[in-house]
């Protein structure tokens, strides 16, 4: 993936952005004048731990999710860098990219058939940003971990009741959505691209969602459990939890509707019970099975650009604007000493766990920034590299020489991911340098998501995929203090502020290199252990054609068709 830097969203001089519907639309395939339309796609996920968009926190999720929503603008699958319409057609910054206006295209509606308009997002945005925010499925006030999307936008700071509204949203009309941010940010528009910044219809979110169940009866549903959206697709019937997230067409969908009918989200127990499935003719999308990639590339042959699957190049192995790596909670002792995550990171051989586990098929990560995202720089944090004599020094200049004092490790990680294996490396490499490690699995994402929220892991795993293909991205959500996601309980004032400097600075370059330089902070400090830059390691059947699976870990819906069984 390249690492350049994309044209300026933001710069001194008056800023208009507006991007139009038709100059922006991709072409269809020549194949898909064969006609070859209709059937469902089986696309495995694991389950899922929210699919409404107020909380849609982690890829599973979020991968159903963006079926059913669009936002106000998408990423180009095949070049994430480059934003393309979608609920906006068309969008504008004033001089300083302090205030935003997004025009709404006018044909967009939910998919019962209700306009979608500017109130929409802004009940959806208050919604998120609320502490007071029902989850519809449980019944019970449940505040998103993911409100710090809007942390840019004024009065976020002084909003706690979806009631009284953010002060920096204001509906200039039903088409027109004017956004007023605390500082210029001259990526607001990558940030708004996020799926879970989608409209949300209240009086659904409210009321329930009516549907006819299998016997012919209406019943009513709970939002949580069937979100209704405004994208290609709408669920047909409520979640299954632990089976299935069925989505069909929506007739209502004015964008480029799908060549498919449908898809079916599966889950099954972890990645390598779906590859089984795979092979047993149930999946047409799926992870490839533990130590199964070289096989499945002779197989099924490898895609050419590494993200869109045809038959004869269904294995995809793009690289992903992703990162897999151990978060360590800096509020307990003796994790709080930066020599003992010192020691952590410099015991572990990266390489082994690529060549080993994947096949040669993702990257040692040298810090937290993927190479895909503009602003990465080699080995930019020193420690996040394989050196044993140097972690056994780290270690000693922690007080537990040889690892005698030191208490016992646990390492914590959700069962049902494929994570075993990885984990049983890191095990084995710290108790070369003497630690003590015990492997500490939880059964689901769901519930290891509560123990991390609780403060009860230690050291754990963690992946973050790119919720926008920026910098800000890797580094403000995982290291501002108070973050939601900064599971590593991290707080050095010095990166605060400068992430806040960093995030008001309008031009491009200005704005990348101090992210740059707050990236080095955060290096020196090893809040977290990066482990590894993700690649793909999926596999489509021979019926698929035309799957673009993006760096941005999305798949693109659209544009598939798939052969009849």
């Amino acid at each position: 993936m390249s690492n350049r830097i994309r044209k300026s969203m933001a710069v001194a001089l008056v800023l208009v952005m507006v991007f139009a519907v038709a100059g922006l639309s991709a072409c269809k395939s020549k194949t898909e004048t064969s006609g070859s339309t209709g059937g469902t796609l089986a696309y495995y996920v694991g389950e899922p731990a929210y699919i409404d968009p107020y909380n849609t926190q982690e890829s599973e999720g979020t991968q159903v999710e963006q079926s059913v929503f669009d936002s106000l603008t998408s990423f180009d699958p095949l070049d994430p860098a480059t934003l393309v319409p979608a609920a906006a057609e068309s969008w504008e910054a004033n001089a300083d990219a302090t205030v935003w206006t997004f025009r709404l295209n006018k044909d967009g509606k939910f998919s019962d058939g209700t306009p979608v308009t500017a109130n929409d997002f802004i009940y959806a945005w208050n919604r998120m940003a609320s502490t007071q925010t029902m989850n519809t499925s449980t019944n019970q006030v449940e505040a998103s971990s993911i409100a710090y999307h809007l942390a840019v936008i004024a009065g976020t700071d002084e909003f706690g009741n979806a009631d009284a509204g953010i002060s920096g949203l204001k509906a200039i009309d039903d088409y027109t959505l004017e956004v007023t941010l605390k500082n210029s940010f001259g990526d607001f528009g990558y940030l708004v691209g996020h799926p879970a910044l989608a409209p949300v219809p209240q009086a659904l979110v409210e009321g329930g969602v009516k549907y006819t169940d299998a016997d012919g009866k209406e019943q009513t549903a709970a939002y949580g459990d069937m979100p209704v959206g405004n994208g290609p697709f709408k669920l047909s019937e409520p979640w299954k939890r632990n089976q299935y997230i069925k989505v069909v067409q929506n007739e209502n969908y004015y964008g480029e509707k799908p060549l498919i009918d449908g898809i079916d989200f599966l889950s099954f127990k972890d990645p390598n019970t779906a590859f089984t499935e795979f092979e047993a003719g149930t999946l047409d999308f799926t992870q490839i099975g533990e130590g199964r990639i070289k096989d499945a590339e002779a197989k099924y042959g490898v895609s050419p650009n590494g993200y869109t699957a045809n038959p004869g190049e269904q294995v995809l192995l793009g690289a992903e604007n992703s990162i897999y790596y151990l978060v360590v909670n800096n509020t307990l002792k003796p994790m709080d000493q930066v020599a003992l995550r010192k020691a952590v990171s410099l015991a572990i051989n990266r390489q082994a766990i690529c060549d080993n586990v994947f096949e040669g098929t993702r990257e040692p990560a040298d810090n937290i920034v993927p190479p895909g995202i503009a602003g990465y720089a080699a080995g930019v944090w020193p420690d996040a590299k394989y050196d044993v004599d140097g972690a056994k020094v780290a270690l000693e200049e922690a007080g537990f020489p040889g690892g005698e004092g030191a208490p016992e490790i646990a390492l914590s990680y959700n069962a049902d991911g494929g994570h075993q294996k990885i984990m049983e490396y890191v095990k084995a490499d710290l108790e070369v340098i003497g630690l003590t490690v015990k492997l500490n699995p939880t059964p689901d994402f769901a519930t290891y998501l509560k123990e991390l929220d609780a403060d009860k892991i230690m050291i754990g795993r963690l992946g973050w995929s790119a919720d926008y293909p920026i910098m800000d991205n890797f580094m403000f959500p995982l290291f501002k203090s108070g973050s939601s996601d900064n599971y590593s309980r991290y707080n050095n004032a010095a990166v605060d502020s400068g992430l806040d400097a960093a995030r008001q600075t309008p031009d491009d370059a200005a704005r990348l290199a101090a992210y740059q330089e707050v990236n080095k902070l955060v290096g020196a400090d090893l809040p977290v252990v990066p482990v590894m830059f993700y690649k793909h390691h999926h596999v489509a059947s021979e019926r698929v054609h035309d799957l673009t699976f993006s760096a941005m870990n999305l798949a693109d819906f659209t544009k598939v068709w798939l052969d009849p069984k």
